[in-house]
């Protein structure tokens, strides 16, 4: 016998209420963000990170097995949420990550790190909106120089500066170049055409023409 449709409005009623209830108790989780600029000759760079919740921040690179990578950071500043500095304690290791604690809760962690080889990279333990930024002197734009992760997005600016962004990530690798360096890569290629067209040349004067 079918059910009256007054007698199932009931059960959906108390569906709909338990997914609204289910809804409003799960947190939406939004990616935190962090910002790096490249300083000056590309030796260093200064990185801006939020922290959710957190009590303590590693200062690590990662390795080539995904190691934690100790580096050393200078002009380490933190801030909570009204801009205000706060105090934290430093702990260092021998031959470990150096690691700042703090009380818990939502701050930005701000710090000045060495870079080499031309080459950013970072991982997180939650997704996190990236942005980079270069020097007019850099770019990233041809891609037998540069390398970027997947997911990145690059905009060139009138003043020749070049923004790298990823949205909700769980890690970035960014690898730049200088001009020097697409310079000596059109010499090479155009070498590279010079001796194809010598090897090549007797090869073809050799060559008979067709006979009628």
């Amino acid at each position: 016998m079918r059910t009256p449709d007054r007698d199932r409005r009931g059960p959906a009623l108390a569906a709909l209420c338990a997914a609204l209830i289910i809804a409003l108790a799960v947190p939406s989780v939004g990616a935190l963000n962090a910002s790096y600029q490249v300083l000056g000759n590309a030796s260093s760079y200064a990185a801006q990170v939020d922290l959710s919740d957190a009590s303590n921040y590693m200062f690590a690179d990662t390795g080539m097995l995904g190691e934690n990578v100790p580096i050393t950071v200078a002009n380490v500043t933190l801030l909570a949420d009204n801009g205000t500095p706060v105090d934290f304690n430093w702990t260092t290791r021998w031959s470990a990550p150096s690691v700042i604690t703090f009380p818990k809760g939502n701050y930005t962690v701000m710090y000045i790190a060495p870079l080499s080889d031309n080459h950013l990279q970072g991982t997180f333990l939650s997704p996190y909106n990236v942005n980079v930024t270069l020097p007019d002197q850099y770019d990233v734009r041809n891609l037998l120089l540069a390398g970027l992760s997947p997911g990145a997005n690059v905009t060139r600016f009138p003043d020749n500066s070049t923004q790298v962004t990823w949205n909700k990530t769980m890690s970035f690798d960014l690898r730049f170049y200088d001009q020097g360096q697409e310079d000596l890569l059109y010499m090479f290629a155009e070498f590279m055409i010079i001796l194809a067209v010598i090897l090549l040349m007797p090869f073809l004067l050799m060559r008979k023409p067709p006979q009628d």
